[in-house]
């Protein structure tokens, strides 16, 4: 289990509102954020809380969106060369899903910045790929974490993890 944060524009989207009392998150890299990109199709922007790694997906089909994201993580995670126990872990405690408003003014001061970048990925970078802009946005020096990259910040994490 893990805690979805997400926008207004998105629970909306899921029509599912805010859980009351939240349980505590199961997974090692902690709570995501989420936030709907209005592009043709729709787009879903995840940032993750502790490591601001970004995963975009397809909103569309909305029903089945919560059943997506595990295995969206998952896939972003194994491009990135995560051990694919830490992965199978991971995964497996994305499910169930707790829905919650944002909190955290940092995640969503990068997930602004994130949605900004990857519409210039889109449409001037030469991709439509979720996943291939999502490797680039992990790239991103982001001041959230002291001018560190997503992805230096996941394999550092994840590497004290594993042991």
């Amino acid at each position: 289990m893990f805690t979805l944060h997400c926008t207004a524009k998105l629970r909306d989207r899921l029509k599912r509102p805010p859980a009351e009392h939240r349980q505590s998150t199961m997974t090692q890299l902690g709570d995501w954020y989420a936030t709907a990109l209005f592009w043709k199709p729709h787009v879903v922007l995840l940032v993750n809380e502790r490591t601001l790694l970004p995963v975009l997906l397809p909103l569309a089909p909305a029903d089945s969106l919560l059943a997506r994201i595990g295995p969206a993580v998952a896939d972003v995670l194994a491009r990135h060369g995560i051990d694919a126990r830490f992965i199978e872990r991971e995964a497996a405690a994305m499910a169930p899903i707790d829905i919650a408003k944002t909190s955290n003014r940092r995640v969503l001061g990068t997930m602004n910045e994130f949605a900004f970048e990857a519409k210039v990925y889109r449409d001037h970078g030469g991709t439509t790929d979720l996943v291939e802009i999502s490797m680039r946005l992990a790239e991103t020096p982001c001041g959230a974490i002291r001018y560190d990259s997503p992805s230096r910040l996941l394999r550092t994490i994840t590497a004290e993890l594993s042991h």
